[in-house]
Formats: C-alpha cells, sequence, structure tokens
C-alpha cells in the first residue's frame, strides 16, 4: 500500500470513529509522548527521582506552549 493510501485509509476510519473513539487515541498518544519524554529525561538524568523527572517533564510541557 502506498503511503498516500495508507493515508487516506487512516482518514476514513477516523471518520467512522465517534468522537468518544477518536478523543481516547489523542488521550493514548499524549500519553505515549509523555512516557517517550520521560524515558529522555531519566536517560539524560540518570540519577533523578521520580519526582524531579516529573517536574522536568512539566517544565518541557510548559516550555513547548511558550514557544
Amino acid at each position: 500500500m502506498k503511503p498516500e493510501s495508507a493515508l487516506d485509509a487512516q482518514i476514513e476510519r477516523y471518520r467512522q470513529m465517534t468522537g468518544e473513539e477518536r478523543l481516547a487515541i489523542g488521550f493514548r498518544l499524549h500519553e505515549l509522548s509523555c512516557d517517550v519524554a520521560r524515558e529522555g529525561i531519566r536517560a539524560q538524568f540518570p540519577k533523578a527521582t521520580a519526582e524531579e523527572v516529573e517536574r522536568r517533564l512539566q517544565e518541557r510541557i510548559r516550555l513547548s506552549y511558550a514557544a
């Protein structure tokens, strides 16, 4: 399947979903991106506590809104 066809099929599937289903996907993607960011923070600061990782994650999110 070509990328364009795959994208069209994906968009059509999203159109068939309820708003609740699409929102759930959005929440899962948000959690996945936060998990990836946490792992990056842990790699950058291996001695960071769980609380420090969360603080740094919140700071990154805050800075992304400021940009």
